[in-house]
């Protein structure tokens, strides 16, 4: 059986013609080279070389030999170097949490490039309320997670912003009471009764804004986890919501035609973003997850 060893040899020897310089460049003894040429050219059956004391040249088995030897080593070479990619691409379980509207609307941008970059990693995703996902990456329930930048972010905390969301304001498009009270050209906020979810940053803002009105006694039909849970208690003319714009744009068409939706310029808008454990940044795949949103400057969000 042919020896790459061997035909490295060989191919050198080929272009040098010369045993004392091939066994130099090669690390090798002028005995042990023409031992391994002797060797090669017994499993052969053929001469590649003829030598005397003052001349090497090729033998016509020995021209044929060269490219035969030189895609062979050729081929290894390139499954050589196909393996070592492959053992230095990073493998494991990345634990990602975000809510449902965010993994429709800002997470397949993100994941799309990351798979294409660790083809090896394997994406454990989670949805729920969006507040949630500070505390999830805090316990170390996630990885990472997608989040509302909070007014107080944890120091032990990094957050990347990945967008910008506003606030809208969804009222039930059904004849109702609710409707009828919402639509009016100044409305008596007092009496209408608002769906909220129940903590985070648009919840922050909500609060922020019943002061700004001087609303002292909001009437809050009901205080409910997660964003998109609001969306059908409007539609059925529970209550009105002030809620994350993206949210209403990603719901499906039958749920839109039954809300309407205004957009608030007395809303201040809030970051989205990555976080992440600052202790855990030198984590291979979270260090991947960093190097992704700091290379990719814009996402197609």
């Amino acid at each position: 059986m042919l020896n790459l060893s061997d035909l490295k040899c060989f191919l050198h020897l080929s272009q040098t013609l010369h045993f004392g310089r091939s066994a130099l460049a090669l690390h090798m003894s002028a005995p042990t080279l023409s031992r391994q040429i002797q060797r090669l050219e017994s499993e052969l059956g053929k001469a590649l070389f003829i030598r005397d004391n003052r001349h090497v040249v090729l033998t016509d088995a020995g021209v044929k030999l060269i490219p035969f030897a030189t895609n062979m080593l050729l081929e290894y070479e390139q499954i050589k170097l196909q393996i070592q990619i492959e053992n230095q691409q990073l493998k494991g379980e990345l634990k990602i949490f975000c809510s449902v509207t965010a993994a429709y609307s800002h997470l397949p941008a993100i994941l799309d490039k990351f798979r294409a970059l660790h083809p090896g990693v394997e994406i454990n995703l989670s949805t729920g309320d969006a507040a949630d996902a500070l505390d999830k990456v805090l316990s170390k329930e996630v990885d990472v997670g997608i989040a509302g930048r909070p007014h107080n972010l944890p120091s032990s905390i990094k957050f990347e912003k990945i967008d910008e969301i506003k606030l809208a304001l969804i009222i039930p498009t059904v004849p109702c009471p609710v409707k009828h009270a919402a639509s009016v050209e100044n409305p008596n906020w007092e009496s209408i009764p608002f769906i909220l979810p129940e903590h985070g940053p648009s919840r922050k803002r909500v609060d922020e804004w019943f002061k700004k009105q001087k609303i002292k006694s909001p009437h809050i039909y009901a205080t409910v986890s997660g964003h998109e849970a609001i969306v059908p208690m409007v539609a059925v003319g529970c209550g009105i919501a002030i809620i994350p714009k993206v949210v209403v744009d990603n719901v499906s068409e039958s749920m839109k035609q039954r809300i309407t939706q205004k957009e608030l310029t007395d809303f201040d808008s809030f970051d989205l973003g990555i976080c992440a454990q600052i202790k855990r940044l030198n984590e291979p795949l979270i260090d991947a997850v960093w190097q992704l949103i700091n290379n990719v400057k814009t996402f197609d969000i």
